[in-house]
């Protein structure tokens, strides 16, 4: 259980770190034990709400492959403001809507980032720093592999290949990583990503049964029975920023 936690809390800063660099898609690098999702870029003017489904296959050593899937909710509306969820990861045996492990609600406007952890009932909040102008996945000078259609939309796919030279593989023999990527530029975001590394297996993120209308407040909101625990530094907390202004 501490690795476990270890884990999610190491993604949740991966995921600060991200909305530090950029409002874009980054290049999809796929995890070994916990699949992040998809990033959903906090625009403006593109609502819409969808379905991820995570999947990933791992080759054991006896053969067999082992699949884990997951699914959860995004969505963003007019101002901008998007919510992402994480699920657990479960067997393919597994039925109905995995288990929630966290929630991240952020607004563009505010730069307010939440956290919300059902199992302590805490919402993390911190204000996150205007991006940096930096290039997209789209601009990783990867394979080109043209257009196609998605549920429905438009879409540009991009191959980028990778060789890790056998001596830092941890096999002993080099190693390629694939990541492929379909990006959509009606919600600005990828609508699927694949990710190949025989270490780790191959792992999708697909988004599904996208609805391009505005979705419910209060997926934007802290629900009011969660604890709110500010961890901006001071310098910047909302209540600094409100004495400045007077």
């Amino acid at each position: 259980m501490q690795r476990f936690l270890h884990l999610t809390s190491a993604l949740l800063v991966g995921c600060i770190a991200t909305l530090h660099a950029q409002e874009t898609p980054p290049l999809y690098r796929g995890p070994v034990t916990q699949v992040r999702g998809v990033y959903v870029t906090p625009i403006a003017g593109a609502p819409f709400s969808a379905v991820v489904a995570i999947e990933t296959k791992q080759s054991l050593l006896d053969g067999t492959v082992k699949t884990r899937r997951s699914q959860a909710q995004i969505a963003r509306d007019s101002r901008g403001r998007i919510r992402n969820e994480m699920h657990a990861l479960v067997p393919e045996s597994f039925t109905g809507m995995p288990p929630l492990i966290s929630a991240h609600i952020f607004d563009p406007e505010t730069r307010i980032s939440y956290f919300l952890n059902p199992a302590t009932m805490i919402a993390r909040m911190q204000i996150v720093p205007e991006p940096r102008q930096i290039s997209d996945a789209s601009d990783s000078g990867g394979q080109d592999l043209g257009s196609s259609e998605l549920n429905g939309m438009q879409v540009k796919g991009t191959r980028v290949t990778r060789i890790i030279p056998a001596q830092f593989s941890g096999t002993g023999k080099d190693v390629e990583i694939t990541d492929e990527f379909w990006y959509s530029d009606e919600l600005h975001m990828n609508l699927l990503e694949r990710h190949t590394d025989i270490r780790s297996g191959q792992q999708t993120v697909s988004i599904l049964s996208i609805k391009t209308e505005e979705p419910d407040p209060s997926l934007f909101e802290v629900p009011p029975d969660y604890k709110v625990v500010d961890l901006t530094p001071a310098e910047n907390s909302p209540v600094a920023r409100q004495n400045a202004t007077q």
